[in-house]
């Protein structure tokens, strides 16, 4: 692996967005005594089983390390010392040039036909760790890895708590009788709710809630981690909005210096007005898809319980399309933003910027002309 240092991994820790890192060794900190923790890990070798992995924008040097074009690619992290994060970690990409060698001088020379090389490959497939998306693609390839491995990160989950209890406030007098004297106390059994949510804990302060949605433990534990799954992404979208609004309108607006072809000034000129287009009218879809959730938790609230408690149990086939939507908009809204700091970009080479709209139709799945058939569908 590489021997270069990564310096930043306690901030890293400290302050990782769920789409970006899966931090196996917080993890392994957290539940190692844990039964399921023990009986289904996330890859079989310990070490990579304490690793840390993440979706990296590749730099230019970075780039030379793989043959088909990526501006991303997925890393693993080694730490050097588990139990102090300063020193850093050593680091190889899935796929790139060497990587078998480099994996197999690290976790042994079967690793060419080894379950752990598959599950890094999967990983790859996939635009974010999100682990909503993470966990139901794995799920789809016959990977069935403890749910412990697949929690909102403790930097997501305080961003989302005040949009989280505002979603939930109106469940609490639902399920909480005490609470239906609003004010302080109905604020206070929201927050509890929320944090109990955010953490899957279940308890005899989460009770109502599982005995108002008529699940046993087992179908409980799933049902609010599908819960958080769509609460999640309600979030995301949320936050992803303004911003994705900006960048669309900053590519409508792009200009470019220098000399170009008649092609590339053609292809420039349809991609402007499209691809903002397409970034909004992606947000769109995966608004329309979160509808469907809310939709059935009104009829939680009115009264509906089982309905919701269906829908729940049923929905983690929607996560793939909505994490596969979201994070092709968070790669474009970032990797813009990373190479334009302030979002407005000056005259760019013609080729530079053709070969970044070329990768934001990529990862958008859709080519500019068909951004109607977008919106119709």
């Amino acid at each position: 692996m590489s021997d270069t240092p990564i310096r930043n991994l306690a901030n890293l820790q400290r302050s990782a967005s769920s789409s970006r890192v899966l931090n196996l060794l917080a993890v392994h900190e957290r539940r190692q005594g844990e039964a399921d923790y023990l009986s289904a890990p996330f890859f079989r070798d310990t070490v990579l089983n304490r690793s840390i992995l993440l979706k990296h924008r590749l730099r230019g040097d970075e780039r030379r390390l793989f043959v088909d074009g990526r501006t991303t690619a997925t890393k693993l992290i080694i730490p050097i010392d588990k139990s102090d994060l300063r020193l850093g970690g050593r680091s190889v990409f899935v796929g790139q040039y060497n990587y078998d060698a480099m994996m197999g001088s690290t976790v042994g020379q079967d690793w060419i036909e080894s379950q752990d090389r598959q599950t890094l490959e999967l990983l790859d497939q996939i635009p974010s760790l999100d682990p909503f998306l993470l966990r139901e693609h794995l799920r789809r390839h016959s990977r069935a890895p403890a749910r412990c491995y697949f929690e909102v990160s403790e930097a997501d989950a305080g961003r989302m708590f005040e949009f989280v209890q505002a979603e939930v406030q109106r469940l609490v007098a639902l399920c909480y009788a005490e609470a239906q004297a609003a004010g302080e106390a109905g604020r206070g059994y929201a927050q509890r709710l929320v944090r109990k949510i955010l953490s899957e804990t279940v308890d005899a302060d989460t009770d109502p809630l599982r005995q108002t949605l008529k699940l046993e433990r087992r179908e409980y534990e799933e049902g609010v981690f599908c819960w958080k799954g769509f609460l999640y992404y309600k979030w995301a979208l949320a936050d992803a909005m303004p911003a994705a609004q900006n960048v669309a309108r900053a590519i409508s607006q792009a200009r470019t210096h220098g000399r170009a072809t008649a092609d590339t000034q053609a292809y420039l000129e349809r991609a402007r007005g499209g691809l903002g287009a397409s970034i909004l009218a992606v947000c769109g879809r995966a608004r329309r898809s979160l509808s469907v959730y809310d939709e059935a938790f009104a009829r939680l609230v009115d009264g509906e319980p089982a309905a919701f408690r269906d829908f729940l149990l049923s929905a983690p086939a929607m996560f793939t399309e909505l994490g596969e939507r979201l994070g092709a908009v968070s790669h474009v809204v970032s990797y813009w933003n990373y190479r334009f700091p302030g979002g407005r970009p000056p005259p760019t080479p013609a080729d530079d910027l053709k070969d970044i709209f070329q990768d934001f139709e990529t990862r958008l799945g859709v080519a500019a002309r068909d951004v109607r058939a977008l919106r119709a569908a």
